[in-house]
This record gives C-alpha cells, structure tokens and sequence, in this order.
C-alpha cells in the first residue's frame, strides 16, 4: 500500500512538457491500481464472506441434527435400548417380577467362557421392565440383549418376542437391551416398555453387537 502512495505522489522535476505525459502516466497507473486493489478486496471479501456463510451453515446444520437426534431419543418412548442408572427390574413397586440365569450357549464366540449373569423381568403399572447383570464380558465391548418367545432349550430361544407378531423388529415392537461391558468385564442395563409381554416372553438371550448370530447366553424366566 505505501509503494502504490508513492507512485501516485506528485514528484520534482523539470517542469517541462514531458511533466505532462508523466502526469497522464502516473493517473493510469493509480486508476489501474486503484482498480486492482479494488478488485483483490472485492474477491477476497466475497470468499471470506461465502466461507464464513458455508461455515455458519454447517455449524447451524450440524447444530440442528445433533439437536434432533437427541430430541429424537427423548421423544420415542418405548424405543430406548437401555439405562444404566434406571430402576432395575427387581425393585420396581407393585411389580410382578420373574427372573433367569444366564447359561452359556454352543454358539458363543472364542474367549466367551466365564460369562455369568442374571436378568429380571418386572411387569407392573409402568408395563414391562427388564434388567441383565453380567460378568466374565469383553472389557469395553458392546453388547446386545433380546427378549425370546422359545425356551432356551427350543433353539436358544428361537426368534425375538414380538408384542405384535409379523410386525417391526425394533422397539418398541421387540424389547432390545444395549450395553457395554466396564473394565472389568461387567455390564448392567435397564429398559422399560409401556406394554406388557404376560408369560409370551419366557426368554431372553445375550450376544455380541456385531454378530448377532454368535448367541452368548440364554436365561429362561421363572414364570
């Protein structure tokens, strides 16, 4: 910027007809640059501004699908898969509660012997509420849990228990428990469901989040 002062600048010299010529000169060299500066503060001010507008834009969407998912989750009742921290089965109020122990199924996967555990199934006022404890899991793992229709014994208990059969294979239609495992190799989790499953769901089985083919364990209810 001081370069582009300076050529503008009137100078000393002989005052001549050639001062003339320098005079049209030094004006279309200012008007050029003055054009330039111009055009470069333009060009930049408008990149700046999209940048910033696109940046907005992001932040605002990724603002507003963060917001939506968790708003999501808070409004779909019945679909949640699980609350540590929840009321457990065993000690909701007015509830008739039945419960299994897990055992170990031929289809668990290597490294998957000394899981132990206990799940609960509590149906109420508040309709159905199920919790599992286990031990002897893969620290830090994901695990999954599925109420079944059929005895351990039937299939390691065949197909999930459906509220409305034929009907979604995801809650709140099927109760589903996610959880995972503490550093020690143990999860708890707790999940609700307004409805009641009566002695249909008289199973429930346990299995590793990305292969649920793997069947860990099976308890049967004590109904």
């Amino acid at each position: 910027m001081h370069h582009h002062m300076s050529a503008c600048a009137p100078t000393s010299g002989d005052p001549s007809a050639p001062r003339t010529v320098r005079r049209r000169t030094r004006l279309a060299v200012c008007a050029a640059l003055v054009t330039a500066t111009t055009a470069l503060a333009g060009g930049c001010g408008g990149d700046s501004a999209d940048h910033t507008s696109a940046k907005t834009s992001s932040s605002s969407s990724s603002s507003s699908s963060s917001s939506s998912s968790a708003h999501g989750m808070d409004g779909m009742s019945g679909t949640a898969m699980g609350d540590p921290s929840a009321t457990p089965a065993y000690k909701m109020a007015g509830a008739s509660v039945v419960k299994g122990t897990f055992k170990m199924l031929d289809t668990r996967p290597p490294g998957m012997n000394d899981v132990k555990g206990t799940a609960w199934l509590a149906q109420g006022p508040k309709g159905t509420t199920v919790t599992v404890s286990l031990t002897g899991l893969k620290p830090g793992h994901v695990y999954m849990a599925h109420l079944h229709a059929q005895h351990c014994s039937d299939d390691n208990g065949g197909g999930h228990f459906q509220f409305d059969k034929g009907g979604p294979t995801m809650p709140p239609n099927e109760i589903h428990l996610m959880f995972t495992a503490d550093k020690s190799g143990m999860g708890m989790t707790t999940v609700n469901n307004t409805r009641k499953t009566r002695k249909h769901a008289v199973a429930i089985v346990i299995h590793p989040n990305e292969a649920q083919d793997n069947r860990i364990a099976c308890a049967d209810f004590d109904f």
